[in-house]
């Protein structure tokens, strides 16, 4: 393989030559204004056969009676069989803000040993937040992507039929914690820490409020927050999305991230190379193996045998040097296409240049 191909190398080339410049409402969040995590445990029926083995999962029969006791339905242990109820754990994110009666989309996941939730329908389920109180309750009929089916010799599945999906399935209940103090500065949390991001957002912050409001507002915190002033007479909501239109130029770290199961290598753009000399080559071993016939003498009392005839061949390929130095990331990917090799080989020759110190970047393995 003489050359090879990644879409996120492409996609960094293009940043590199283009101007690099974003909203401050991608790149930043509001403290304070986070979504919250809610749990639920519940019952989902309507099953088609699939569901919990009742003997197996004993917190599933447990449920079943106590939900039926509640509905006046008096059932001994012991006398139910069914397999169309499946015991479930119930998850969603509230978004900050939500209001009573809003509705958000609601995660169902098997508890037991049920083979698929397809065609079910989720009974009533409280969701709770950390403290214990419940927030919202879920309800509706499962959508599930993947399918298993199964014969007497062979099986067929695709995706996860265990897991499934309620689309605005959770209403709110209760309000959740949380809410501007309109006397209180406002911080801005940058998604991916940086000294120089957090100095130029405060920078274009006081370019901005300096023209329209007469001051500088904006102070930089450490390498993640910008501490920002509400200026008087306007609501922080107000306030909060004018600073969310501006635009700032994020600098990135010189960093390499490698995931070694795929192949995937994606470097960034301001990654460096000191002059380097580098070779690699592959050995490769072949064994083959081939059937031949023994056959006896005439009128002798001898038998015929397959024997076996092994050739063993081995090889070495590439080997030559090739002398990398990366001023930028175009020359850096075009010595390592001169090369010729796999993103195996990459990966392997990337790790040996850091270690003999002339990559001038974090390799994040992963």
């Amino acid at each position: 393989m003489k050359s090879f191909v990644w879409v996120a190398l492409a996609l960094c080339l293009f940043a590199a030559d283009a101007t690099a410049k974003v909203r401050v409402k991608d790149i930043v969040s509001v403290r304070g204004v986070r979504d919250s995590q809610l749990v639920g445990y519940g019952l989902v029926v309507g099953l088609q056969g699939s569901g919990d083995t009742l003997r197996n999962s004993v917190f599933t029969e447990q449920s079943m009676q106590s939900m039926l006791d509640k509905m006046g339905i008096a059932v001994r242990a012991g006398q139910m069989r069914t397999r169309n109820v499946a015991a479930v754990i119930v998850t969603a994110d509230a978004p900050a803000f939500a209001g009573f009666g809003a509705r958000i989309d609601a995660t169902v996941s098997s508890l037991g040993d049920a083979t698929s939730l397809t065609g079910g329908t989720l009974i009533m389920t409280q969701l709770a937040g950390p403290n214990g109180v419940a927030f919202a309750s879920a309800q509706g009929p499962v959508s599930v992507t993947g399918f298993a089916e199964a014969g007497k010799s062979e099986s067929l599945s695709q995706g996860v039929p265990t897991t499934g999906r309620i689309a605005g399935g959770a209403v709110i209940e209760r309000e959740l914690p949380g809410a501007f103090d309109e006397n209180a500065p406002i911080v801005l949390e940058l998604r991916n820490a940086d000294f120089h991001t957090t100095v130029r957002l405060a920078d274009a912050i006081n370019a901005f409020t300096a023209r329209r409001y007469g001051g500088r507002l904006a102070l930089e915190q450490d390498n993640r927050a910008v501490v920002v002033r509400r200026p008087g007479g306007v609501r922080a909501a107000r306030f909060i999305a004018e600073l969310g239109d501006l635009l700032v130029e994020p600098d990135t770290p010189a960093r390499i991230v490698i995931d070694a199961r795929s192949g995937t290598v994606v470097i960034g753009a301001d990654v460096k190379i000191s002059p380097v000399a580098v070779t690699h080559g592959a050995l490769s071993v072949r064994i083959t193996e081939t059937p031949e016939v023994s056959q006896p003498q005439p009128m002798s009392r001898g038998q015929t045998v397959v024997t076996s005839q092994s050739s063993i061949a081995a090889g070495q390929e590439g080997g030559q040097f090739a002398v990398l130095s990366g001023a930028s990331l175009k020359s850096l990917v075009r010595g390592l296409n001169q090369i010729g090799l796999k993103p195996t080989g990459v990966i392997s020759i990337l790790q040996s240049i850091k270690s003999a110190g002339a990559l001038q970047a974090e390799i994040v393995l992963q």
